[in-house]
């Protein structure tokens, strides 16, 4: 399996995929860059590991039946293995679902074809719950047929545009966002579409999901003034409104990040503002007893847009990649985008909780080592290799040159 150092170029990255695994590293898929003013999708036969106790990235090459080169998608991270699902190629949507098992010592995608159950449509910009061997996908913008747009109500999809094509006996297609949940079993291969009860949330894309306990939580992604919030019971499939009881909400966006990083606490960082501006703001989200709270953090000179998020070691939310600088004008006729964006490579370490003392002790060390240089050789292998680790993490930044 070829490995290889990263550089900021290749790193730098929106819309892909990020997880944490196995001894605290980063695994990074997928994405694209801009370059000179051109969006570039980045390559699927690739996917970079960060190991975050000392900043060190490395490339491992992919094979097998790679997945095409897509932005929008969604992958998720399930009992070894990333799976990634639907997305736009450049010219048509997907609803090809494509695995590859990361406990191997070679990474072969394989794409998913015996499956029991009737595929969903074609799809981008939806999001994923993993719940046990579950992959439960929630909303994005998707394609229906004329039929099964008028057998739906206004509700549960919004169309925003109809294409004229024959597809067999379908005379044309609509596009637009929806609010339902499919269901893929990874155990036994097999899609389902689950009725759900209750109040829904309104059909949207570019909104962020997280698991807590049995619970799907799902906010954003919709015009509203303040950032809302829905739960889905993934038990009983009966969706809830969660009225906030705190006075300060955060403010409406999209395409920002929500991450567990407590037992019954969600973390939103970032995201496109409704003035169509990068935030940098940082909440967090009770769901005891429902009340935001702003948090302050070292990377508030860092908006992010079109990130990921996960949970490190000790409660830390590791944002990585995104947009420091997209920006939507927007008037009665026209929408731009900054033409320029700047995508990031680097990535940013928010405590969210006191550390314990064993991890204070370790960045101690390893922000102190020339104090301890002639001690340090004194300590048990497998705890000196692991300041070892931390002390090149302080040494450099964890973006590398």
């Amino acid at each position: 399996m070829a490995s290889v150092p990263a550089s900021t170029k290749q790193l730098e990255r929106s819309t892909h995929t990020a997880f944490v695994h196995g001894d605290n590293t980063l695994y990074v898929w997928g994405g694209f860059q801009v370059r000179a003013s051109e969006e570039v999708t980045l390559p699927s036969d690739e996917i970079w590991l960060c190991d975050l106790d000392s900043g060190k990235w490395q490339r491992r090459e992919m094979g097998g039946e790679t997945p095409p080169l897509l932005v929008g998608f969604c992958g998720s991270y399930v009992n070894g293995s990333l799976y990634v699902f639907a997305g736009y190629d450049g010219q048509t949507y997907s609803n090809q679902m494509f695995s590859v098992d990361l406990t191997q010592h070679c990474y072969l995608w394989k794409k998913v074809l015996t499956t029991k159950g009737t595929t969903p449509s074609p799809r981008n910009k939806h999001s994923c719950w993993v719940h046990g061997d579950r992959l439960i996908y929630f909303g994005g913008y998707v394609c229906k047929t004329l039929r099964e747009a008028r057998n739906l109500e206004s509700t549960n999809f919004i169309i925003e545009e109809m294409n004229w094509l024959t597809i067999g006996d379908v005379l044309f297609r609509c596009w637009g966002w929806h609010n339902e949940v499919d269901v893929f079993d990874t155990f036994t291969a097999t899609w389902s579409v689950p009725e759900t009860k209750g109040q829904p949330p309104l059909p949207r894309g570019c909104h962020a999901s997280a698991v807590v306990g049995n619970r799907g939580y799902v906010c954003g992604g919709v015009e509203s003034a303040e950032l809302d919030m829905y739960c889905l019971d993934l038990d009983v499939w009966h969706w809830t409104q969660i009225a906030a009881l705190s006075c300060r909400v955060p403010p409406g966006r999209s395409m920002h990040t929500l991450t567990l990083n407590a037992d019954h606490s969600l973390f939103v960082f970032g995201g496109l503002g409704l003035d169509g501006k990068t935030l940098n703001d940082a909440w967090q989200f009770d769901t005891l007893a429902r009340e935001w709270r702003e948090m302050t953090h070292a990377h508030s000179d860092k908006p992010r847009v079109c990130h990921t998020a996960c949970l490190g070691s000790d409660n830390d939310v590791i944002i990585f990649g995104g947009s420091s600088n997209l920006s939507i004008a927007m008037d009665s006729i026209t929408m731009l985008t900054c033409p320029s964006q700047t995508h990031s490579g680097d990535v940013l370490i928010i405590q969210t909780q006191p550390y314990p003392l064993f991890r204070l002790c370790e960045d101690f060390l390893g922000s102190n080592s020339e104090v301890f240089s002639q001690h340090l050789h004194r300590l048990p292998a497998k705890l000196r290799a692991k300041i070892d680790k931390r002390i090149s993490f302080f040494s450099k930044s964890l973006a590398p040159t």
